[in-house]
């Protein structure tokens, strides 16, 4: 039967474009194509003055009329709905990231078992084939998975069965009788169900880190925040002050700004350092976080032993983050203190200025009000 619907559907089949007959002429050799195809082939011949079939060579002086051929055409058309409604279901190939069938020889299906006797992947016919063949006991069997290698002891090729507790380390049998004799060894089940429950204390706390860090964070933005409004708060209140002054007071008014943002820059640099750190160990937190929640929901005791090691021997950082602020700029002394000497600092205040300024810069004093205090206090001292 497939051989005949094969012979069919090759009759139907165009041999221009290797498809279906889309209006479908049959051309004076008996041969039939797609009328689009053969008017194609033909209008390349246009030059030569003489027309041939694709298919047998036949020539023609002129070039033939074509008719779409109504029976053809409807043979065509039933072929099509039987074949349509006689297709078999799709199969389902292995596309990226998944495992394989091992033995499809062509397009590979999609694998649903793996054995763990045989270390071969199956798709549902080929398993089908392998449960037929087996003689006595079935296989181990387990979800598909392209791990099975790992499976393996390089030494004895040997499936491993056993962990060594000594070395940490998953081993056959075999290894129990040379490398690792006399070592306390379990088996890779019991382990597994033994580290599984470790590892859901261990995830437990490192959720419990990531909430720490998580509101640290949280602390740590406003207070960056509140660094920043300070900072402006302090930039607007010194320029108000500032162009009450006489116009002497004015030309030193950006050089008092520079050690404001001077003293700014400084602490929101070590703010936002301390941020990056926290975002950069909460992400790894997340991170080793969703590899304990993805091994601790694993069957494969293997896949789990070979790799809880390296997860559960990172270490976490619980030293808590903490951001000094510095308090809202007092500008209330300034303030009184200008309303004095408005009257009395235009002549002495640029001497005055140029002495003391280098001198309370060079100082690295680490807040703008104590320079601001400082200096204001030296004015009034000369203003006397």
């Amino acid at each position: 039967m497939a051989s005949a619907s094969s012979q069919e559907e090759d009759s139907f089949t165009c041999p221009v474009c290797l498809d279906l007959l889309k209006d479908p002429v049959t051309i004076p050799c008996g041969h039939n194509f797609c009328m689009k195809c053969i008017k194609n082939c033909w209008h390349h011949e246009d030059s030569k003055a003489e027309y041939s079939c694709p298919l047998c060579k036949d020539t023609f002086n002129s070039r033939p009329a074509l008719r779409k051929n109504p029976l053809i055409a409807e043979m065509v058309e039933k072929f099509r709905k039987t074949s349509i409604q006689a297709a078999a279901p799709a199969r389902c190939y292995a596309g990226l990231g998944d495992v394989a069938c091992d033995v499809c020889t062509e397009r590979k299906l999609k694998a649903v078992k793996s054995c763990l006797e045989c270390l071969v992947s199956y798709c549902d016919t080929h398993l089908k084939a392998h449960n037929e063949l087996i003689p006595g006991r079935p296989h181990t069997m387990v979800d598909a998975t392209g791990q099975l290698q790992e499976r393996i002891c390089p030494r004895h090729k040997k499936v491993f069965e056993i962990f060594c507790r000594t070395d940490q380390s998953c081993i056959c049998y075999l290894c129990t009788m040379d490398d690792h004799k006399g070592h306390d060894t379990i088996t890779a089940t019991t382990e597994w169900s033994h580290k599984k429950e470790g590892l859901g204390q261990r995830q437990r706390r490192c959720q419990q880190i990531i909430q720490l860090k998580e509101k640290e964070l949280q602390e740590l933005r406003k207070a960056v925040e509140t660094l920043k409004s300070g900072a402006q708060t302090a930039v607007e209140e010194s320029e108000r002050m500032f162009t009450e002054m006489i116009r002497s007071i004015e030309r030193r008014c950006s050089e008092v700004t520079k050690l404001i943002r001077a003293q700014e820059k400084v602490e929101v640099n070590r703010a936002e350092g301390l941020l990056k750190r926290l975002e950069q160990e909460i992400a790894e937190l997340k991170r080793t976080d969703a590899e304990m929640k993805q091994l601790s929901q694993t069957q494969d005791s293997i896949h789990f032993l070979k790799n809880i090691v390296s997860i559960t021997g990172r270490s976490y950082s619980t030293i808590s983050t903490s951001v000094t602020v510095s308090q809202s700029f007092s500008l209330e002394p300034l303030k009184e203190s200008v309303s004095a000497l408005k009257t009395q600092l235009e002549e002495k205040l640029e001497s005055v200025f140029k002495q003391e300024i280098v001198k309370i810069s060079a100082a690295g004093l680490t807040s703008s009000t104590h320079i601001f205090n400082k200096l204001f206090k030296i004015l009034i001292l000369n203003s006397q």
